[in-house]
């Protein structure tokens, strides 16, 4: 099996599920019919797992998440982002899921049990033939069969107003792929590229809605719009005006009591992290050094200490 490369959309994932853990919860909701009400703790596993191949050699395999949510009763999830569909994902799913059912695995009187998380893959780019619901058929020794579901969630069906209604925030900065096949003609007319920013002109005005009416951090809303810049960098790299135009709408100039806020938002997480944040988001040390009280030289320190480089 080819190399797994990680792509700046698997870095987009996983920013938002780390720094943005509330917007997976309704996620969650939306792919496996779940009924949680938000206000439940997320609580992360380790990404990396190693398993051994045919040939005797341990490899290294980095999921896009492992998480579980405290409800009633506590259940694991396991969701990877793909860009496209390929035929190695069920492959891939299975080796991933049976790794994170053996990490957790329990020996007792010699029966071992093993709990499969609840899996789903995330294809941000979609055809007609791709599935719904992926299926891995297990067949035991004696003629026995197990057998479970990988729902699909394909994130160019959903509308801006479905993202919203559905609280799916989680899928904004992947929005911009339900528009790829069209840059072609975004770039020629006018019309169209008009009526592409007035869609975004409408995300971008219900997000700020959101953040004045405390149902957002203003962390989280601009955690959203940093990661749609980096989508959007990545996907038009070869259409300026739609790089340009969608990042007109969606950037725009940060503003000093935004720092505030997000620096009043993360004070539980002190002062350095919340410097650490600011840095992804793009903010300045001037910028960082103002809502922290960190000197210049610390915030330095800390982009040579971390590589924010992975998602510019």
């Amino acid at each position: 099996m080819a190399a797994i490369v990680n792509t700046p959309y698997d870095d987009v994932f996983r920013t938002l599920l780390n720094d943005c853990s509330s917007l997976v919860i309704p996620l969650v909701n939306e792919i496996f019919h779940a009924s949680y009400s938000g206000n439940e703790t997320v609580e992360f596993y380790p990404n990396e797992h190693f398993i051994n191949g045919q040939d005797g050699e341990e490899r290294e395999r980095v999921t896009d998440s492992c998480f579980g949510i405290r409800g009633e009763p506590f259940r694991k999830y396991h969701i990877e982002c793909q860009s496209t569909a390929d035929d190695s994902m069920l492959i891939r799913m299975f080796e991933y899921d049976a790794q994170i059912a053996l990490d957790a695995g329990e020996v007792e009187d010699g029966v071992l049990t093993v709990r499969f998380p609840d899996s789903a893959v995330l294809y941000l780019r979609c055809r007609s033939s791709t599935p719904d619901v992926m299926t891995i058929r297990i067949e035991l020794p004696g003629g026995g069969l197990a057998a479970y579901d990988i729902p699909v969630l394909k994130a160019q069906r959903y509308s801006p107003e479905e993202i919203f209604s559905k609280g799916l925030l989680f899928l904004i900065p992947f929005h911009i792929f339900s528009h790829e096949s069209r840059f072609a003609e975004y770039e020629r007319d006018e019309g169209l590229m008009r009526g592409l920013l007035s869609e975004y002109e409408g995300i971008k005005d219900r997000l700020g809605e959101l953040a004045e009416s405390g149902r957002l951090t203003e962390y989280v809303k601009r955690t959203i719009e940093e990661m749609s810049d980096k989508v959007l960098e990545h996907i038009a790299r070869k259409h300026d005006r739609v790089r340009e135009g969608v990042r007109s709408v969606m950037g725009g100039k940060v503003l000093e009591y935004e720092a505030k806020t997000i620096l009043n938002e993360g004070i539980v997480l002190g002062r350095t992290e919340t410097a650490r944040r600011m840095l992804v988001l793009n903010f300045t040390p001037e910028q960082i050094s103002q809502a922290t009280e960190l000197s210049l030289d610390e915030i330095e320190g800390l982009k040579q200490a971390n590589d924010f480089r992975g998602l510019r």
